[in-house]
């Protein structure tokens, strides 16, 4: 029996119960980053807004250049062993067409997730990000697998 657990906008969870599945429902230009240590079973999921923190903001998990690094602390501060740690990301999508590459929110939040994950070191498994339509995604703590669904297309499993 699975304990699910909904990740809402700039918010996280980790754990380390392996019969938690952690989901983001409907990411559009947010992006859903997991990051997942296979020899402890202990994941995380942010649910990522933003691609640049904002001045006077509080809250890290909103952008992706400050929630990136407080997800890896925080999955290591679990017990995760930083050498087995990897990341899947989904979400990215360019929601609004004729929109000019400065509001391409969806894009600029790839790429700073992608950019943190490179910094850190924690190499990127799986990547279902971009194009026009909404995802929602599920993340199954008992193996790390990434479970996505987007509209009008068959779920995919990552």
């Amino acid at each position: 029996m699975y304990n699910r657990v909904v990740v809402g906008m700039a918010e996280y969870w980790v754990s380390s119960n392996p019969e938690d599945v952690l989901c983001i429902l409907g990411l559009g230009s947010c992006v859903g980053l997991c990051l997942y240590d296979p020899r402890k079973k202990i994941g995380g999921m942010v649910h990522i807004l933003l691609p640049e923190s904002i001045p006077g903001q509080s809250n890290p998990f909103k952008f992706a250049d400050s929630a990136v690094p407080a997800l890896w602390e925080k999955v290591k501060s679990e017990g995760a062993s930083p050498e087995n740690i990897f990341a899947k990301i989904s979400g990215g999508a360019k929601m609004f067409s004729g929109t000019d590459s400065l509001f391409d929110i969806g894009r600029r939040n790839v790429e700073a997730v992608k950019a943190e994950l490179q910094k850190l070191k924690i190499p990127l498994r799986a990547d279902d990000t971009g194009g026009n339509r909404g995802r929602s995604i599920m993340f199954y703590l008992e193996d790390g697998r990434l479970e996505i669904k987007t509209i009008g297309q068959k779920p995919v499993v990552v």
